[in-house]
């Protein structure tokens, strides 16, 4: 796609930028980059890397959303960029301990997670917080709204702007993602005799009319991670990472036969259940508690760089293109069985994803678009995530350490801000190692209890497994 000339209408904003940018929902992602070394460019360097690498990516970098012919299809239009309107670079007194910096440093996520982009220029900003955390040397925070693009759209973009830390010249590669349709536990194939087209429509029309109930009127159980408040989404967040090891991951993979999403995703809701027994244990193992699980509905097998991205609009193309899977959070009373867990996400996730409802979900947004107009799917959606209790989304990371004009980047993860949610979740792989990341409601959510109880169930289910 060409940019246009400042000024000039470029395309019309995507259906899903239209909704996740509107009166009554707006996301952002927070991309968080850490550093090995201190950052080396100063902001002269900085802006040059911005005008030459970053911009080009995709006009809507460089644009702003306006009102169409009618107040339904919103469009991009091309504007200068001030960079200094989007770069900042916090300030804080010197020679202070890393403690000390860590706190600096959680409180400047929280303030720009709170924080909505200005409607008057471009939805992005790049925050470069130059001093030593316990963490990383210095950390480089992207935030970007997701009225600009999904995760996938984003890690396109991460490939466009980073190189190979060891090797310039050589491309970054991911792990593909073939081959793990066909990772299933013996235990699921006695049912493969049933007709999948039988199947998909049973589930389909089950899991649809479940989504509109959440989406409308049944919500989840007030727990220790849900406060079910009206405006949760304006309130504080605090957060907090777990590291885990891909290795260990993939051998609880291979002992059960399920797919490494699956261990994620039973580690995430045994530790969910450990933690809300740990503050309410006489009412924590029967609470209903639902988790929404991003499906990618793009017909990919692994990242492809922006510039083919953009070519194959057909199969890859940029924007939103993700639907929410509802699922359920195992209940428990006990945590003795902590390989239930793994088995109930492997037995639901699959379930979901081989029905029709997402498809279905899809054709309701559009519906719904055309006759009530995007601000009612927006209100939608709002709904089905304020009903629910958390949010998981993960992505895939590089297998090679990436440099940022020539920084070497140690760590990387990212959140999802602006939910009407007392809980996310999000996990990325990155050489090796898993970088699960919690954002939550501040005074509810111990977040950092909450990482130690992950840290448990990992431990607990590695051990079952072996």
């Amino acid at each position: 796609m060409e940019f246009g000339e400042e000024g000039l209408l470029l395309e019309p904003v995507s259906p899903g930028g239209q909704f996740f940018n509107s009166t009554v929902l707006s996301l952002a992602i927070i991309s968080v980059l850490e550093l090995e070394s201190q950052f080396s460019m100063n902001d002269s360097q900085t802006f040059s890397l911005l005008k030459t690498v970053f911009l080009p990516i995709n006009p809507r970098f460089s644009s702003i959303m306006v009102e169409g012919v009618d107040e339904k299809n919103k469009q991009w239009k091309r504007v200068q960029v001030k960079l200094e309107d989007h770069v900042h670079v916090p300030i804080f007194p010197s020679g202070m301990s890393l403690e000390s910096y860590d706190t600096y440093f959680d409180e400047y996520i929280t303030k720009i997670a709170s924080e909505t982009f200005p409607q008057s220029r471009p939805l992005w900003e790049l925050h470069i917080f130059k001093y030593p955390t316990s963490h990383a040397a210095g950390q480089i925070i992207f935030k970007i709204h997701h009225a600009l693009g999904d995760g996938y759209s984003l890690m396109g973009a991460l490939l466009s702007c980073l190189q190979n830390a060891h090797n310039p010249s050589l491309p970054l590669t991911f792990p593909s993602l073939k081959g793990a349709k066909n990772e299933t536990s013996s235990r699921s194939r006695v049912f493969e005799f049933v007709p999948k087209i039988f199947s998909a429509v049973i589930n389909g029309a089950w899991d649809f009319g479940w989504s509109i109930l959440k989406g409308t009127w049944v919500e989840d159980d007030r727990t220790p991670i849900r406060s079910g408040v009206v405006g949760v989404e304006f309130r504080p967040l605090s957060t907090s990472t777990l590291m885990l090891s891909i290795e260990e991951i993939k051998l609880i993979k291979n002992k059960l036969g399920v797919t490494i999403n699956d261990v994620i995703a039973g580690i995430i809701f045994l530790g969910t259940r450990m933690y809300m027994q740990q503050m309410n244990s006489e009412k924590s193992s029967s609470q209903n508690c639902t988790a929404l699980v991003l499906l990618n509905t793009r017909l990919v097998a692994n990242y492809k760089s922006v510039q083919e991205m953009l070519m194959e609009p057909s199969k890859s193309s940029w924007g939103n293109q993700f639907v929410f899977l509802h699922v359920p959070v195992p209940k428990s009373s006990e945590v003795s069985k902590p390989l239930d867990f793994v088995w109930e996400a492997h037995k639901i996730v699959k379930r979901h994803r081989s029905s029709s409802a997402w498809y279905l979900t899809i054709r309701l947004w559009d519906i719904l678009k055309k006759f009530r107009g995007p601000e009612a799917v927006a209100g939608y959606i709002h709904n089905t995530l304020m009903n629910s209790s958390m949010t998981i989304t993960n992505m895939i990371g590089p297998l090679e350490q990436m440099a940022l004009a020539g920084n070497p980047i140690k760590g990387i993860y990212f959140m999802v801000v602006g939910s009407p949610q007392s809980l996310t979740i999000s996990a990325i792989s990155y050489m090796g190692k898993l970088r699960i990341a919690i954002g939550a409601e501040k005074g509810l959510v111990d977040s950092n209890k909450l990482q130690a109880c992950m840290k448990d169930a990992f431990r607990v289910i590695s051990e079952a497994a072996n």
